[in-house]
């Protein structure tokens, strides 16, 4: 039974690692201060990604380096897999867009509904994340 319990254990420990490893590293860009995209960082590692987290002084400098209309802007910006993904979304939604290969810009959560990953609330909203189109129009991505 040890021997069972053993090699499960390893199996486990294999797959997790494994399921790492399929993700692109994400980089993130955000205040130094601010506690809610610190949280969302935690959210994307406790679901597997590696993330790079980069303090800047202009969050706003970097999304426009990266290509999100500033409409789509929330506190923190990253980029993945070639998508920016900007604000507080969800991981599954990241894995999501990277599985699909969608033709697009990345995806965002506008501003910081209170609910969403990093922005845990008593009182959440539903918001949605909303895949943004390479001539900067969107279309609801998913609901939550």
């Amino acid at each position: 039974m040890k021997e069972v319990l053993g090699l499960f254990l390893f199996l486990s420990a294999g797959a997790s690692t494994a399921l790492a490893q399929t993700y692109p590293v994400v980089e993130v860009f955000k205040s130094p201060t601010c506690g809610c995209c610190s949280k969302w960082v935690e959210h994307l590692r406790s679901n597997g990604f590696k993330v790079n987290a980069h303090d800047v002084s202009d969050v706003n400098a970097e999304r426009k380096r990266l290509g999100m209309p500033e409409q789509y802007s929330s506190c923190h910006t990253a980029s993945v897999g070639g998508y920016v993904v900007e604000g507080h979304v969800p991981a599954a939604d990241i894995q999501r867009l990277l599985k699909g290969k969608a033709k697009a810009i990345g995806i965002s959560v506008p501003s910081m509904p209170p609910g969403s990953p990093g922005m845990e609330s008593p009182q959440p909203v539903s918001y949605e994340t909303l895949l943004v189109q390479k001539d900067g129009s969107h279309r609801v991505y998913a609901r939550h």
